[in-house]
C-alpha cells in the first residue's frame, strides 16, 4: 500500500473525489484534538490552524484549481461526539480550500445501504476504504475498482448528499 493513497488519488482525479466519513471518532490521542478539548479555538481563522493544514489546504486548492469536484459528507450522530464537534469547528477550513462539505445525522441515514466503513472514491472508477481500530486509528487501507463496489458506493454516497445539510446550514444540536 502507498504511503499517501488519498494523495494519490486526488493526484490522478480529473473530475470528482468524494469523502464519505461515518466514525463519531477519529484519532482520540491527536494532540491538536487535545487542545481543541482544552478550550482552544480557531475562530475561523486559517492563521490559527494547526501547522499541518497548509499542506491538505494547498493539495486540495491544486485539485479543485484543476476542476476536480471535491465533496465530503459527513454522516453523524446526534448530540455530536465532541470529535465530531471539533471537526466541525475545522471544517471552516475545508470549505475555504474549495471542499463541499454536508453533515447528515445517523438518524437520516438509516435506510440507506451504507459500505462498512469510510472511503474516497475518485472519478466514479475507483473506492479506496479506510479500516479503523475501534478507538479511531487507521490500520489499512484498501483499493476497489469492482463494478459492483463501484456502483454500491455511488450510489450510497449519492442519497447521503442528497440528504445532508450544507455545513454553513448545518447547527450542530
Amino acid at each position: 500500500m502507498a504511503k499517501h493513497p488519498v494523495r494519490e488519488g486526488l493526484g490522478r482525479a480529473r473530475s470528482s473525489a468524494v469523502h464519505l466519513e461515518m466514525r463519531d471518532s477519529y484519532t482520540p490521542d491527536d494532540p491538536e484534538f487535545a487542545r481543541w478539548r482544552a478550550g482552544h479555538r480557531y475562530h475561523g481563522d486559517p492563521e490559527r490552524l494547526p501547522h499541518w493544514w497548509g499542506s491538505w489546504r494547498d493539495l486540495v486548492s491544486e485539485t479543485t484549481a484543476r476542476g476536480v469536484v471535491m465533496r465530503r459528507a459527513r454522516i453523524v450522530s446526534e448530540p455530536l461526539t465532541d470529535y465530531i464537534r471539533y471537526e466541525h469547528d475545522l471544517t471552516f477550513a475545508n470549505v475555504a480550500a474549495g471542499e463541499l462539505v454536508r453533515w447528515l445525522p445517523r438518524r437520516k441515514a438509516a435506510d440507506i445501504a451504507l459500505p462498512g466503513t469510510d472511503l474516497w472514491m475518485f472519478d466514479d472508477s475507483s473506492v479506496l476504504f479506510t479500516y479503523f481500530s475501534g478507538v479511531g486509528e487507521v490500520v489499512d487501507r484498501e483499493w476497489r475498482t469492482e463494478p459492483a463496489v463501484v456502483e454500491l458506493v455511488r450510489a450510497a454516497f449519492e442519497t447521503v448528499w442528497e440528504r445532508a445539510t450544507p455545513h454553513e446550514d448545518y447547527r450542530p444540536s
